[in-house]
């Protein structure tokens, strides 16, 4: 999937700013698509370009002007046949799972702290979907919304990014118990030096 995409797809949303669009990735699509605002703002324009979006300006008086964009008919056309497309597999490219994976021959302790900070991570973005899905359900129970919204595929992306930083606190709390468990074990172990003044 390329960026082009993923900005055609925010901007079903409605007309938006680069600004809001950078923030709409920030809250919502970053769960599944991660992008500077200076990537934003230079797709933005290879887009107008392309003729999928158009831009107005909007002046502003105690502002600089603005730039709205809004998706054309050739954009939708092109985010109907890009949902066509089968999407590639995809791959996970994580370099903690890498110094996990090296971490009893590495520095455990400094291993286990990295995927505690990773937890903590997962527990701040999961704090921010909860309250998105607050906002999105405004009062509604998940069904309910479900049945009435006009548009669910922003929703369903919310559900695969809750699911996914659950899943990284399910996985945390289990690794952190493996390593202080051979920690606690390795600590308890007597020391060969120890070993060996005991035989003499």
């Amino acid at each position: 999937m390329s960026l082009k995409h993923a900005v055609l797809a925010a901007l079903l949303e409605g007309e938006a700013s680069g600004y809001d669009l950078a923030k709409i990735f920030d809250v919502s699509v970053a769960n599944f698509w991660a992008a500077t605002p200076q990537q934003l703002y230079r797709e933005l324009e290879r887009l107008a370009e392309a003729g999928l979006i158009t831009a107005r300006v909007v002046e502003q008086e105690r502002r600089p002007n603005k730039r709205m964009f809004s998706l054309t008919e050739s954009g939708r056309r092109d985010l109907v046949a890009y949902t066509t497309t089968p999407p590639r597999p995809s791959a996970v490219r994580d370099e903690l799972m890498v110094q996990v994976q090296a971490c009893d021959e590495g520095d455990t302790a400094a291993v286990r702290e990295f995927v505690a900070r990773r937890m903590e991570t997962a527990r701040a973005k999961l704090a921010r979907y909860d309250r998105l899905r607050e906002w999105m359900l405004d009062g509604r129970d998940e069904d309910t919304y479900l049945g009435e919204a006009e548009r669910v595929g922003p929703y369903l992306t919310l559900m695969r990014g809750r699911f996914f930083e659950e899943e990284n606190l399910r996985w945390g709390e289990r690794a952190l118990a493996v390593l202080d468990r051979r920690a606690a074990a390795r600590d308890a172990a007597p020391r060969r030096d120890d070993a060996a003044s005991t035989l003499r």
